[in-house]
């Protein structure tokens, strides 16, 4: 396997990181709604760094598995969603999340990942 930086379009990661910010917020304004959300702009800086972070990783993963195309993408992004999901779902098993929270965060991830997974496939 081999990771070349430099191959990496770089506008899709933008894209991406763009893509993943307006998703994040309009999924979670609709699940979680203004009751919940709290006081501070260090969440929300959090945020946006973790979105070009994740559009960064997952344009390399996609280009690390030869991932050509809208198809092939979505199901390397697919899978990171599935494997974040298990991590998930062993920590409500254990009761640290609740069953409410899980399924807000797994929706997220299954949905998100496998969206930048399609976004790199396809631009990559």
């Amino acid at each position: 396997m081999s990771i070349d930086l430099s191959a990496l379009n770089y506008l899709a990661i933008v894209v991406g990181g763009i893509m993943y910010m307006i998703y994040g917020a309009i999924y979670y304004s609709i699940l979680v709604g203004k009751e919940n959300q709290s006081k501070g702009a260090l969440k929300y800086v959090i945020s946006v760094i973790v979105a070009f972070i994740s559009s960064t990783f997952i344009a390399i993963l996609v280009q690390a598995t030869n991932a050509h195309g809208l198809l092939e993408g979505a199901v390397v992004g697919s899978i990171i969603g599935i494997l974040i999901s298990i991590v998930y779902l062993k920590n409500t098993l254990f009761g640290l999340v609740n069953k409410r929270n899980f399924l807000i965060a797994i929706g997220d991830h299954l949905l998100i990942f496998t969206l930048l997974g399609a976004l790199h496939g396809l631009w990559g």
